[in-house]
This record gives C-alpha cells, sequence and structure tokens, in this order.
C-alpha cells in the first residue's frame, strides 16, 4: 500500500508542474489561453491569435475546435464604423504558424478640402470620419453654399460645394451740394471739387470710378446739374452716390425799350453786369440814362429812359447852329426849288411821302427850300425856317436858288450826295444803308422787330 500510495503522490505532483494546474486558485490556463494550450501541444502548428484593433475577426476552424488559431483557421476581418480594411479582409492560418496576409482597420479619411478662395475651413478633426468643418468668409464676403459639412464613412463630405461671394457693394461719398453764383455779365459759373474714390471691404480703395454728367472744372449754366458717380468693385457690385451743382445768376429783373424807341441789352439783359442801352425812332430825342448797368444788389444803374418828340429850335442865328441840333442825331434831307411849282420838286416830294416809313426807319428828317429871296421860305416838317435863316442854309451847302437840287447829309454833318434830278425812294435808302451807323441802326431795328409792310 505505501508503495501505490507514493507513486501516486508523485504522478499528482508532475501534472501539476506540467499543467500549470494552481489548487485552490479556481483558474487554468486550459480554459481561454490559446498561447498557454499551444505551449503544450507544441507539435501542432498554432498562429498568433486573432487581434483587430478597432475591428473584429470573424473566424472558422477546420473541425470545429474551439481555438480559433489552429492550422486551417480561415479568418474575415471586420472594422468598427469610420474605420476602413487595409491589407487583406480574409486570412488562413497556415503550417508555417502565420498568417497568410496582413490586415489593420485604418480610420476613415475624406479628401482635403479645398479652401474657399477668401475664406477659411475651421474642422473638429481634420478629415477623419465624422470631423465637421465649418467654412467662414473673409469680411466683405458672404458664404454661399454649406455652411458646414462632415466627413462620412463613403469617404465623401456631406453639401455641395462651398465659397465665398462679395456680394456687399462699395460705398462712394460723393461732395455735398455746390452752390455757385455766375460771374458778372456772364450766365456761367465754374465749379470744381475732389473726384470721390470707392471703398470696398473686400477690394479696399477703388479709384476707376465712371462720372455721368459734367466733369469738375467745367463751366455750370444757370440751374440745378444732377452729377453721378458709379464704381464697381471685382465681383461687379456696385456702388453710387449723387449730389448737385446749383448755379445763380443774380438778375435785376427785365427793362423794357421806351415807346418810340429801342433797347439793346449785353449778356442776358438782366443778369448782373449786363448793361442795356437806349435809342429813340426818328424824330424822338431821348430823355434820361443813355445805358443801364445791372448791379451786384439787384438794381438798375442810371435812371428810366423815355423817347420825346425832337424839340427843333429854328430861332437859332446861324444856319451852323440849326445844323448842330442834327449832329449824331438824325440824318438831313434838303430839298430846293426855285418855286413850289417845280416839277422835280413835287414830284420828289410825293415820292418821300410815300415812303415815309422808311424815311423814319433811316432817322431821316426833310428840311424844305422853296423861293427865291427874299420870298423864299424853309419848313421842316410843320416848323418854318425864317427866310434869312433859309437863305443862310443855301449859302452854307452851296445849293442854286435856281434850280432843282436834292442834298444828303449824314449824322456826322458830312455832304454825302448831291441830285439834280429826282431819284426813287429804293436808290436813296440803299445808299444810305451803306453807312457805317445805319447798319448798327438795322441790327437794333431787327431785334426789335420793327420793320415797314
Amino acid at each position: 500500500m505505501d508503495t501505490w500510495l507514493k507513486l501516486l503522490l508523485f504522478v499528482a505532483g508532475h501534472l501539476s508542474s506540467t499543467y500549470g494546474y494552481d489548487r485552490g486558485s479556481g483558474y487554468t490556463a486550459l480554459e481561454d489561453d490559446e498561447d498557454f494550450h499551444a505551449r503544450i501541444h507544441e507539435e501542432d502548428p498554432w498562429c498568433a491569435p486573432i487581434k483587430v484593433k478597432n475591428g473584429q475577426a470573424s473566424c472558422r476552424t477546420p473541425r470545429g475546435e474551439y481555438y480559433k488559431n489552429v492550422m486551417g483557421t480561415r479568418c474575415n476581418i471586420h472594422c468598427n464604423k469610420g474605420y476602413e480594411m487595409q491589407g487583406h479582409p480574409e486570412v488562413l492560418c497556415m503550417s508555417s504558424k502565420r498568417w497568410s496576409g496582413n490586415y489593420a482597420c485604418r480610420e476613415i479619411r475624406c479628401p482635403k478640402l479645398t479652401l474657399p478662395t477668401n475664406g477659411g475651413i475651421k474642422c473638429s478633426d481634420g478629415s477623419y470620419f465624422n470631423s465637421r468643418c465649418e467654412f467662414f468668409c473673409s469680411p466683405g464676403y458672404q458664404l454661399k453654399g454649406e455652411r458646414s459639412v462632415t466627413c462620412m464613412s463613403s469617404k465623401a463630405w456631406t453639401g455641395k460645394h462651398t465659397l465665398c461671394a462679395d456680394v456687399e457693394p462699395p460705398t462712394i461719398k460723393c461732395p455735398s451740394v455746390k452752390e455757385k453764383t455766375a460771374e458778372p455779365e456772364t450766365l456761367t459759373a465754374r465749379v470744381y471739387w475732389e473726384t470721390p474714390e470707392g471703398r470696398d471691404t473686400a477690394d479696399g480703395i477703388l479709384t476707376d470710378v465712371t462720372l455721368k454728367g459734367m466733369p469738375p472744372g467745367s463751366y455750370f449754366p444757370e440751374g440745378d446739374h444732377r452729377i453721378q458717380y458709379t464704381v464697381f468693385d471685382r465681383a461687379g457690385n456696385k456702388g453710387t452716390c449723387k449730389f448737385a451743382v446749383k448755379v445763380r445768376v443774380r438778375r435785376c429783373g427785365r427793362l423794357h425799350p421806351p415807346e418810340n424807341g429801342y433797347m439793346k441789352c449785353s449778356s442776358d439783359g438782366d443778369n448782373y453786369g449786363a448793361t442795356c442801352t437806349f435809342t429813340c425812332m426818328g424824330g424822338f430825342e431821348l430823355q434820361g440814362s443813355t445805358a443801364r448797368v445791372c448791379q451786384y444788389g439787384l438794381t438798375w444803374a442810371g435812371s428810366e429812359p423815355s423817347c420825346t418828340p425832337m424839340n427843333i429850335n429854328v430861332a437859332v442865328r446861324s444856319a451852323s447852329a440849326l445844323l448842330d441840333q442834327f449832329y449824331e442825331k438824325r440824318r438831313l434831307l434838303i430839298v430846293s426849288a426855285p418855286s413850289a411849282a417845280n416839277h422835280n420838286y413835287r414830284f420828289q416830294m410825293g415820292i418821300l411821302q410815300q415812303a415815309q416809313c422808311g424815311v423814319d426807319m433811316r432817322h431821316i428828317n426833310i428840311i424844305e427850300l422853296v423861293g427865291v429871296y427874299p420870298a423864299q421860305i424853309g419848313r421842316i416838317r410843320h416848323r418854318l425856317i425864317p427866310p434869312g435863316l433859309a437863305l443862310q442854309l443855301r449859302l452854307l451847302l452851296q445849293i442854286s436858288h435856281t434850280s432843282y437840287t436834292m442834298v444828303l447829309i449824314d449824322k456826322h454833318g458830312m455832304d454825302k450826295e448831291r441830285y439834280a434830278f429826282p431819284v426813287t425812294a429804293a436808290e436813296l435808302f440803299t445808299l444810305i444803308d451803306t453807312f457805317p451807323l445805319r447798319k448798327e441802326e438795322m441790327n437794333v431795328q431787327a431785334e426789335a422787330g420793327q420793320t415797314c409792310n
């Protein structure tokens, strides 16, 4: 008995040291340690246990063995969500005690996002799975598209293309209203200002501006003028500003020509610095100011003119004194005949009477000298000239008292033409219309609308 007991104890001790059995521990490696099992079966080809980080392995043994790393075991590798397989998705435990391929579960990564022009991106986890990236734009730009995208398991980002668009229009500030007063004798004012610049949050200062209206430094006529500037940024956004240029003309109020007279004004007729000159029709004399000027205080200088019938003094002592009354005022047509029955005299006076309008238009006074001294008489319209004064006129102008003669004298007292026979009104007027002063008179009369029908 003692011998069998001793043999049993020896075998029990040997098994305890060989299989790692620890009494009282309640644990043995045979139950769940594949490495330990492989050591005690060193003659069997075992591979290293499958360990998949961020994934799992699904294995099938050839004969349904408990341990999943014996020779012939096939394992399918599965990755967790957010990870993808790199390597072989199925491996086989070979007789070399090695698996047939490498495998790994790598975190899914989406393509790198392109930074939007004039903007940026802020991501929670770079380009990896489930990373959320938010787009932002530089000042002056507005986000167009998705504000944020997320990396999906399909290696694609959610959402569509995102960009930063410049939608904010530039600003431009125009000058304030420009008010100017026209200079004397003008109806315009020269106005200057600085060309404004545009400002854009995205593009900065913009100097390429478009002007609608007259440019600075122009002469602006009387009235209100709208000026507009337009500027575009590089994105095509438009900014505009407007202002007004106001030009005022100081005016004294319109004058009117005197009755039986003419008025000619410079510039616009009633603006500051304008001058109005006055003349009278034939047979009238100007009373008052011959010219009036519109002053800065909006009043006219001088006194109001009037045209009164010409007062001819026939009680003078000499023919020269009589003629001096017409100097620079009237032209004279002296008709002399030996008697009132003279055919040429009567015929000429008939022609002149029929052309009385043309005579008055040309500022002509007719002096008649009829008869032979001492029975001769003179007449200016309805006023009689004493015989002695009439004789002096004939002697001064060297007019014969025995034959018909007509003498034309201009406003400066010059003997312009003598006629021995009657002439037509047209012939007479054609000559007078060539006189320098007459051309100016014609312009004034045309402006006043005075004509002979």
